[in-house]
């Protein structure tokens, strides 16, 4: 008997539970209740602007990058970072692509087109480093290169001139000196670049340029190829004019011009002489 009315209350515990079940709220109490845990968790877990800023850097600082963010950038990267048809994703890039792109002038770009040109800068270093805070704090990324990544003091120009002809000197011609590319793009020139944004440059990969990360090229390669190209920035020239080291090209049309327009010209004179 006691048996027979367990199973009797166990059968309408069950069948309460599947009626309720059936309720034809139940899908939206479930869906409110996957929504809030969700909700928690994220935040919970998820880190806040201080933590993923770069190191030491107060909210004070992040709250001020995103004021500098959303009136200079967010009209073509969006007000979530999250790119438009004018501007790519900035989700992810980190604090050196803010630092290379804002510090050379290149952001906030004048026009669109084949590629954004370098220009003065028209943000202070301060302003700077605060778009990059918060930027980087809300995606890992690359972080702008410390003081002892970027001293190549003790690199060996040597090994970065092996490594810049393998990696670069296609695009930037042998001596830094830039080159042109496809459909309007250019390398730029690489004199006078100051170590950090060539570092920069070589971790974020901006534009057509690809990415040399850490795994890539590490940062003893990196400090060699700056070596490198910091002491053919120095070297004389004692054959005469450099003529902007572009190559063949250029010292041929002098040869052309000035040693075969030269030939003419006393031709002509010692014609004219014998006349």
């Amino acid at each position: 008997m006691s048996e027979h009315v367990g199973r009797q209350g166990t059968g309408g515990l069950l069948g309460a539970l599947s009626r309720r079940r059936r309720h034809r709220l139940a899908p939206v109490v479930l869906l409110l209740l996957a929504l809030g845990a969700t909700g928690g968790a994220y935040a919970v877990l998820a880190p806040t602007p201080q933590a993923q800023a770069s190191s030491g850097v107060s909210s004070a600082v992040v709250d001020e990058g995103r004021a500098l963010f959303l009136k200079n950038c967010a009209s073509c990267h969006g007000l979530n970072l999250q790119g438009t048809t004018d501007g790519p994703s900035l989700i992810g890039v980190g604090a050196a692509a803010v630092d290379f792109q804002v510090g050379t002038g290149r952001m906030p770009a004048v026009r669109l087109g084949a590629q954004v040109e370098d220009k003065p800068n028209q943000f202070s270093q301060q302003e700077i480093a605060a778009m990059a805070a918060y930027i980087a704090s809300l995606a890992p990324g690359p972080a702008i290169p410390s003081e002892e990544q970027l001293d190549y003091s003790e690199a060996d120009p040597a090994e970065g001139g092996s490594i810049y002809r393998t990696n670069c000197a296609m695009c930037h011609n042998y001596a830094g000196s830039g080159g042109a590319l496809t459909e309007g793009k250019y390398a730029p020139s690489l004199k006078g670049v100051s170590p950090e944004y060539i570092y920069e440059a070589m971790l974020t990969g901006p534009q057509s340029m690809p990415v040399f990360g850490e795994n890539t090229l590490v940062p003893e390669d990196k400090r060699a190829v700056i070596a490198f190209l910091k002491t053919i920035d120095s070297e004389p020239d004692p054959g005469g004019a450099s003529l902007g080291k572009v190559g063949p090209v250029s010292e041929g049309a002098v040869g052309w011009l000035v040693g075969l327009g030269g030939l003419i010209a006393c031709a002509v004179w010692l014609g004219a002489k014998a006349r």
